[in-house]
């Protein structure tokens, strides 16, 4: 049976399988079976729409016949269980051992519930963990010139964020640098959403409004600095201590997108939410140098194709929820305000532009490259 044969008889019997589970998950109205179920339909529909386009890999869906070595990664994430993100993980998990014929599987730890948000980053690099969730501001503390993409309102929508960062640009200027500096290999960019103002009392109508806001943020110098940017008066907290920290008043507010605000349940102890959109969020899936030097062509192959897969599934399911939440939250008793965006990206932008230390290792070739194909992508839009 040749490769292109033996890959639709799987499309078939995935078919057949998914018609089974879907029985069983309405008997027992398991949510979280009708999302991983939906993803799996789609995962299917693209395998059969690549097949048919002859853009597949071979190698990939062939893995197994090469007798490849058997790989178990592990990937560790600290976000919380329902985030797409981590709905991402376990997509991932299963496409790569789907593709890779069994040979590379994948275990899956989220909620902190392996190394904390301060701890993941150094197992990623020592080898502790394969695979990790690493944020720009991560890496700009080894890479000073990449704080930019933290900086606020960098990116002007989803759109500009992902043709940058899954581009010829992500492709050929970005990963290269952080493989070649720190021996892990983005594998891609996911949507995280974009960022707001979420306060456990203060209605924030302005910029001056957030004056004195005890502000969570990262530790690290990049997330640091934007809390200042904004006005506010940044705490750095691990995110698995955020809920309680909100709770009891150790701080005033938090900043993410609403997505992570709604699987967080951070709605629960806050009652305002500004949607100030001061950072179209991404994070990179990034695994470790000597794993991926360690697994075969196929393999690897099996890696990249999983990873875009899963970023379809995240990066799908983050838009289509952010169109929902606003009355999701309002619902559950949060006011929703409006400031006023072109006030605070004149404002934050100012900052860093007054901060000759926070700027000075900037690479402005790139800086501009980027606001250039804003324009471009407002234009389209």
């Amino acid at each position: 049976m040749r490769p292109a044969e033996r890959y639709f008889l799987r499309f078939v019997i995935g078919v057949t399988n998914i018609r089974e589970k879907h029985i069983v998950c309405k008997n027992q109205e398991d949510e979280r079976m009708k999302k991983r179920l939906m993803a799996a339909v789609l995962s299917t529909a693209m395998a059969a729409t690549m097949l048919l386009t002859g853009s597949i890999s071979v190698q990939a869906a062939d893995a197994a016949a090469a007798n490849d070595p058997a790989v178990e990664l592990i990937f560790t994430s600290v976000s919380v269980s329902g985030d797409s993100h981590t709905e991402a993980m376990y997509e991932f998990a299963d496409k790569v051992e789907e593709l890779s014929g069994g040979s590379v599987t994948c275990k899956c730890y989220d909620n902190g519930s392996l190394f904390s948000s301060e701890n993941e980053f150094d197992a990623l690099l020592n080898g502790d963990a394969d695979l990790a969730y690493i944020s720009f501001p991560t890496i700009a503390t080894q890479i000073p010139s990449y704080s930019m993409f933290a900086s606020g309102y960098l990116f002007s929508s989803y759109e500009h964020m992902t043709s940058v960062l899954n581009g010829d640009i992500g492709l050929n200027k970005i990963r290269p640098q952080i493989e070649e500096t720190l021996n892990i290999k983005p594998l891609s960019s996911f949507y995280l959403g974009s960022r707001v103002i979420n306060t456990r009392e203060k209605e924030i109508n302005s910029y001056d409004d957030m004056n004195g806001l005890l502000l969570r943020m990262p530790n690290s110098e990049a997330w640091l600095f934007l809390g200042e940017a904004l006005g506010a008066n940044p705490t750095p907290l691990s995110f698995s201590e955020l809920y309680t920290a909100l709770q009891t008043g150790a701080v005033d507010a938090q900043d993410n997108p609403l997505p992570s605000i709604e699987s967080a349940k951070f709605y629960e102890v806050t009652k305002y939410i500004a949607i100030t959109n001061h950072v179209v969020d991404s994070i990179m899936p990034c695994i470790n140098g000597d794993t991926w030097n360690s697994m075969t062509e196929a393999q690897q192959e099996a890696v990249t194709e999983a990873m875009e897969y899963a970023r379809d599934v995240n990066d799908t399911a983050r838009l289509d929820r952010e169109a929902e939440l606003i009355k999701f939250f309002e619902e559950k008793g949060l006011t929703v305000t409006y400031p006023d965006i072109n006030e605070f990206k004149e404002k934050v932008q100012a900052k860093y532009m007054e901060n000759e230390d926070m700027i000075k290792d900037w690479d402005m070739d790139l800086y501009n490259e980027i606001q250039a194909m804003a324009d471009t992508t407002t234009a389209e839009e």
